[in-house]
């Protein structure tokens, strides 16, 4: 199936290329999406372990997912009074206090859906089809049943989940890419990031832009490169943008 909403740097157009370099099913018990996103990934499969983790150290991102798993019905019924329009996206970002988890999931629900590349302040006229974007957060609902949801940065979530038997799939901010992002990832965290990964047990897969300095930060490790087109700007649509898909096996 499909993620229920759009983010920054999505991998439905990789999807395919990156679970080609997963490991053989059944070789691991566990998996965990670090930088979680849209969970292209995690949808695409009806599961991928025993284990499921998704991840994201965005605060509302990481409240939408969860009012989507536990309180779907909550939601729709919120959404059922919101208007998609010009006015209703800059209410939602302005309005930011005194609102329950659901009526937060609602507007930030909305705040995606409705802004450019899913940037979350550029408002654009969305025309899809409303009906078919609730259904999909009920589908959406029974696929993260039985995943546990977090809200942790990187490392202290390598210290909770890491085992022999994980497999870890990450698609941080790319490098120099960073302002396209709402969570501001510095330049020190690439370098954190790597460190961290040289020191798990388990196996990982990485997405990241295909450029020297990521080249040289991840030497040694098995890189696939990959292409698919450039959706991070609006003026590059039929550009095609080379990437790097890093593992340690």
């Amino acid at each position: 199936m499909n993620s229920f909403i759009s983010w920054i740097g999505g991998k439905k157009l990789l999807r395919k290329a990156i679970l080609e370099q997963f490991p053989e099913t059944g070789t691991f018990d566990r998996y965990i999406e670090v930088f979680g996103g849209a969970a292209w990934l995690l949808f695409y499969k009806e599961s991928h372990a025993k284990m499921e983790v998704y991840n994201d150290i965005n605060g509302e991102l990481v409240n939408l997912f969860r009012i989507v798993k536990y309180h779907p019905d909550a939601l729709q019924k919120e959404l059922d009074w919101i208007l998609m329009s010009r006015e209703q996206f800059f209410d939602a970002l302005r309005v930011t206090s005194g609102l329950t988890d659901v009526q937060r999931a609602a507007h930030f629900w909305v705040v995606i859906r409705e802004s450019f590349g899913a940037n979350c302040h550029s408002f654009r006229a969305n025309g899809r089809d409303m009906i078919k974007a609730i259904e999909l957060l009920r589908e959406a609902s029974v696929r993260l049943n039985q995943v546990v949801i977090e809200h942790l940065d990187f490392e202290h979530l390598f210290k909770t989940y890491d085992r022999d038997s994980a497999l870890f799939y990450l698609d941080p901010p790319y490098y120099d890419a960073e302002r396209y992002y709402p969570d501001r990832f510095q330049p020190e965290d690439h370098t954190r990031l790597k460190t961290a990964l040289d020191n798990i047990k388990g196996r990982f897969i990485l997405s990241y832009n295909d450029c020297p300095e990521i080249r040289t930060l991840y030497e040694g490790y098995t890189m696939v490169e990959a292409e698919r087109p450039d959706n991070l700007t609006a003026k590059s649509q039929s550009k095609r943008y080379r990437e790097l898909i890093i593992k340690n096996f």
